[in-house]
């Protein structure tokens, strides 16, 4: 019988630990696919966040650092200018790069370092109960906003995308999204891209990954899907924000 589908070799075989439903599956499966097609997989290292996916490191099949929370782009920086001719990638959420790692991911990519993020927006702090996070909509329920987001008292949704691209320093911006296949196909262009680009020395890029929390959002893994189509891609819409200098 033809084979028809193989597993990356750029991933374990430890099961993921999240939730029925999440998307961060989908988006390691990505990101491994595309290492191993690069045929970087000798000289990847990824930065794993503290948040959901704190235990990247059991998952993908290279070297690997744990940060502290919302380091990740400061330890990238120093295993880059240590390795230049290594692959390496921070992967972190919302709550993680947006709000208590803004700071270093603002100024890794107004220096321009030729690192790769792979950020998962799903507008909610996971790991810790489902708090509202920078990216949380306005109106949307949280364990912190019971009432939903009001814009007076706790402000507007950030756009880290549109707000990096103001910078200099960064080179290429893509957001995108995993909630239908189109989209997923979409996704891994977005990263083989970003890697292509630090490979070649371009500067600093990143992906910025729509993604569900069905478990916070109290919604099913499918009803999270197209909550997702409604509501958080005209508050944070699909595309290229900066490719270039």
């Amino acid at each position: 019988m033809a084979k028809v589908f193989e597993k990356t070799k750029m991933l374990t075989d430890v099961p993921f630990h999240y939730c029925p439903g999440c998307t961060h599956g989908i988006i390691h499966r990505l990101v491994a696919e595309c290492i191993e097609e690069l045929g970087m997989q000798d000289k990847a290292v990824g930065v794993a966040p503290v948040g959901c996916a704190v235990f990247a490191y059991n998952y993908f099949d290279c070297d690997m650092m744990e940060a502290a929370h919302g380091r990740a782009p400061a330890v990238a920086t120093g295993i880059k200018r240590a390795c230049p001719d290594d692959l390496v990638f921070t992967y972190q959420g919302d709550g993680d790069l947006a709000s208590i790692g803004t700071a270093e991911i603002v100024h890794a990519a107004a220096r321009g370092e030729k690192i790769t993020t792979i950020f998962v927006n799903n507008a909610i702090y996971g790991m810790t109960g489902g708090q509202m996070a920078p990216t949380t909509l306005v109106g949307q329920v949280t364990t912190t906003s019971p009432y939903g987001r009001n814009a007076e008292t706790q402000g507007m949704p950030v756009k880290m995308a549109e707000m990096l691209a103001t910078l200099d320093g960064a080179y290429y911006i893509e957001r995108t999204s995993v909630h239908n296949v189109p989209n997923i196909v979409k996704t891994k262009k977005a990263i083989k891209k970003a890697f292509q680009y630090q490979m070649e020395g371009k500067g600093f890029s990143i992906v910025e990954i729509l993604s569900t929390c069905p478990t916070n959002w109290g919604l099913s893994p499918v009803e999270a899907l197209k909550w997702l189509e409604d509501n958080m891609i005209p508050q944070y819409p699909l595309g290229v924000t900066k490719e270039g200098r």
